[in-house]
């Protein structure tokens, strides 16, 4: 097995690029996807979440608020350490479990973990990988995609490019760099020539 990172920030295209890897045949681990998983209802981290940050952050239904939790966290690094040392654990774990399951049902696989937070949750977890891919757009690009297309405000979108880790911290850690800021074919592009090198 080939275990792959790709990293990139908020609003970079890191899911346009784990899309067409998984077209071309990469068995894709969403790390955004086991976030949602491990904070269902019922699960030790949404009972630890809510016993932090008390009953507000818990919607009428059972689960968890995110908007209420986001107002919190993203205007509080030291809040925000404390929901990742409850989250990023639990997330490590499960992803660990389906890196195995797809090496038992491929030895060949080339797995691609989409982690958007690998600096900042998983410094430690680096040597993990086979090769780290990160994807990269300028933040005036990021922010400018995050008010067009998720319609948040410029302050809003400012403040959720700047909570994460820094380019240079990501690019740190990288062995490939795709770069986003041009069009979605030159994007593409950058990916396919990555597979080849992947399966070389």
């Amino acid at each position: 097995m080939h275990l792959i990172a790709v990293t990139g920030g908020i609003a970079s295209g890191k899911s346009v690029v784990a899309t067409r890897l998984a077209e071309l045949g990469a068995v894709v681990v969403d790390a955004d996807k086991l976030a949602r998983e491990v904070v269902e209802p019922g699960t030790p981290a949404l009972a630890a979440i809510a016993d932090h940050f008390g009953p507000g952050v818990i919607s009428a239904d059972g689960t968890l608020d995110r908007g209420a939790l986001g107002a919190i966290i993203f205007v509080n690094e030291t809040e925000r350490a404390v929901l990742n040392s409850i989250t990023h654990p639990a997330v490590g774990h499960r992803s660990r479990e389906l890196f195995a399951e797809a090496a038992a049902a491929d030895p060949n696989a080339i797995v691609v973990y989409d982690v958007p937070l690998l600096v900042e949750s998983t410094a430690g977890r680096t040597k993990e990988f086979d090769r780290i891919v990160v994807v990269h757009a300028a933040p005036e690009t990021r922010i400018d995609r995050l008010v067009s297309l998720r319609g948040m405000t410029p302050d809003d979108a400012n403040s959720r490019v700047t909570a994460q880790a820094t380019d240079a911290q990501r690019l740190a850690v990288a062995d490939d760099v795709i770069t986003t800021d041009g069009t979605l074919a030159e994007t593409l592009e950058q990916v396919d020539a990555l597979w080849e090198r992947l399966r070389g």
